[in-house]
């Protein structure tokens, strides 16, 4: 089982702390991604690797029924999290990058679904209690969202961003079907400018 008290790490640092290629490298997604330390990113491409070496372990594996089932399972766990799309081959598992793991965390899908104005809003949002995912209020901007859960993410019930007024709610976009149904009524009536 383990020591309660010791809890292993679930991330791997880079061999060399200084390489300046891979520091340019991350720059963007530091900013793109709202990321609060290195260890958060360490954490995602921990994560893409390990799929990445199990994926290779079930590549190299004989056709056996153990085999198979654990083909099924690890295609499904990436389907889920719509890290593939359903029927690609378990090859492609092997070119995911941190990039598709960062996509995932909550903090970047509640930016995608115009919860928040920025990354950083979004992430203050997650950590005081705003957001739900599935009726449950979830506090940790690395929790990685499924598609299902996707289409769940909203204010939570007791927040004030659940009130439409709200001076720092982001503005909802006019879809283009409805301002083109409001040019008709306006030609209609005759009061088109």
């Amino acid at each position: 089982m383990g020591d309660p008290k010791r809890l292993r790490k679930k991330y791997q640092k880079p061999s060399h702390p200084w390489q300046m290629a891979r520091l340019e490298a991350e720059k963007p997604l530091f900013k793109d991604f709202g990321l609060k330390n290195k260890t958060e990113l360490w954490k995602m491409n921990s994560m893409a690797k390990s799929i990445a070496i199990q994926a290779k372990k079930l590549i190299a594996k004989r056709n056996d029924a153990q085999a198979v089932k654990e083909k099924e399972n690890l295609l499904a766990r990436l389907i889920r999290y719509s890290l593939i799309q359903p029927g690609s081959p378990i090859e492609s598992a092997l070119g995911l990058s941190s990039k598709d793991m960062l996509e995932r965390r909550l903090q970047t899908q509640v930016l995608r679904k115009s919860l928040a104005k920025t990354i950083e809003q979004s992430r203050q949002m997650i950590t005081h209690k705003h957001i739900m995912v599935n009726k449950k209020v979830i506090t940790s901007p690395a929790y990685i969202v499924s598609a299902e859960e996707e289409m769940q993410i909203e204010y939570a019930e007791n927040s004030p961003f659940a009130n439409d007024v709200h001076p720092e709610r982001p503005e909802v976009k006019v879809m283009p079907q409805v301002s083109a149904e409001k040019e008709k009524v306006e030609k209609k009536n005759g009061t088109e400018k």
